[in-house]
């Protein structure tokens, strides 16, 4: 079992960055991949980015491709997500979520954090 701790969430206005870290604890962290979700007032749970065991593999949804920048350390047992460029539509709760599968099966990411609430204003 893997504990997550998202922070870093706040309010930023449009066109502005926020870094997520994601801590985590627990069974041996390089044994998962990495992921951050995201979901909005009223919608459901959508994937942001990935990241393989090793940090070698990245994997993005599109509407953040080019924004967004998913990394790891391993040595600190740590997850981030660089969010630059910010729009309104960003404003969601982010989780962080860990797999022992392929960070392309999205669906199989079942350890999660709280949420850390990220808003930007127009």
């Amino acid at each position: 079992q893997v504990q997550l701790v998202e922070s870093g969430g706040g309010l930023v206005q449009t066109g502005g960055s926020l870094k997520l870290s994601c801590a985590a604890s627990g069974r041996t962290f390089n044994d998962y991949a990495m992921g951050w979700f995201r979901q909005a007032s009223g919608k459901e749970r959508e994937f942001v980015a990935g990241i393989g065991w090793i940090g070698g593999t990245t994997y993005y949804a599109d509407f953040v491709k080019g924004r967004f920048t998913i990394s790891r350390d391993n040595s600190k047992n740590t997850v981030y997500l660089q969010m630059n460029s910010l729009k309104p539509e960003d404003t969601a709760v982010y989780y962080c979520a860990a797999s022992r599968s392929s960070v392309y099966q999205t669906e199989t990411f079942n350890h999660w954090g709280q949420g850390t609430q990220v808003t930007v204003s127009s």
